[in-house]
């Protein structure tokens, strides 16, 4: 496999297409596959790019023990290898803990999202499975929203900053932190979103001026619950 950066490849579509025109689900079971005969302990990456678990997605990628087979015979590199010598730009998440959409007790229909991209701003919206409601919480402590940054070219999802003074939580790029201990989180299963740095909690709260009512606030912690989809078992990524 090369990447040819200067490439240029066109595309003449049919009149007709002699196939579902809904080829999401094909795409995914394509890109399932590859991850699983070719990626090794990246292969987590396809499925938090898709925003699904790795366990029961939901998506039948078939068997792939024969395209295993071909490639132990073939005495292919391991992906590692291709990262660190064909495709070192390619961003890596291996301290993914967990990832997917993240919801609250107080309004389990409406999911964690990164709002505008202009904004800013982590909002509440129902719930889409899209990758502006793909959460990454890592081992560091940081929680991401946004698509994955595939490269180091492309800009990468923006982390979740409580700056002890504002009321609402604020995304930004993680880099542009000035303290990092602002963008560090407590976060377990079925438990509060905790900032390490002001000991505030993430939380919900009902407002007029909201959209569809519900607001992010960072206050004393009341209570309030947060769940998260996907965990990556140990040894998976």
């Amino acid at each position: 496999m090369e990447v040819l950066p200067c490439s240029r490849v066109a595309h003449i579509e049919r009149s007709r297409k002699p196939y579902n025109n809904d080829i999401d689900y094909y795409a995914k079971r394509n890109a399932l596959r590859a991850a699983e005969v070719w990626m090794d302990g990246f292969k987590s990456h396809v499925y938090m790019a898709w925003n699904i678990p790795m366990t029961n997605p939901g998506v039948d990628f078939g068997d792939v023990s024969e395209r295993l087979a071909l490639r132990q015979r073939l005495k292919c590199r391991s992906f590692k290898w291709y990262l660190e010598n064909v495709y070192p730009e390619m961003r890596t998440y291996n301290d993914t803990l967990t990832y997917g959409e993240v919801r609250n007790s107080k309004a389990s229909g409406y999911c964690l999202d990164q709002g505008a991209e202009d904004d800013d701003r982590a909002i509440l919206y129902p719930c889409h499975g899209m990758s502006s409601q793909l959460v990454r919480y890592s081992a560091e402590g940081l929680l991401q929203l946004g698509p994955l940054g595939s490269t180091t070219f492309l800009p990468d999802s923006k982390c979740l900053v409580d700056d002890g003074r504002a009321r609402t939580p604020a995304l930004k790029k993680c880099e542009d932190v000035t303290r990092p201990a602002q963008r560090l989180w407590d976060f377990a299963q079925s438990g509060p979103i905790v900032s390490r740095d002001t000991g505030r909690c993430l939380e919900v709260e009902l407002s007029k001026d909201a959209s569809f009512g519900l607001r992010l606030v960072m206050q004393r912690c009341s209570g309030q619950r947060w769940t998260i989809r996907n965990w990556i078992e140990r040894g998976r990524h």
